[in-house]
């Protein structure tokens, strides 16, 4: 029984320690969808500020990404 309650210990550490990096990749991505969807309706205003009425979404700006992307 000892050694199934280690077994078993073991394992939830590994999923608490897995659900942390998780929650913290979680937290990057929705950094960044903030950042583009800023970015995004910068883009909007300043089209219908000028009367376009479809803006050129493919131009390049200054993007600002609230973290830099981490190879996993």
């Amino acid at each position: 029984m000892e050694k199934l309650n280690s077994k078993l210990y073991l394992e939830n550490c590994y999923i608490i320690q897995e659900n942390e990096r998780l929650r913290k990749k979680a937290q990057i991505l929705n950094q960044e969808n903030q950042a583009l969807l800023f970015e995004l309706k910068q883009r909007l205003a300043a089209a219908s500020a000028t009367g376009n009425k479809i803006p050129d979404l493919n131009l390049s700006g200054a993007s600002a990404v609230a973290a830099p992307k981490k190879a996993t």
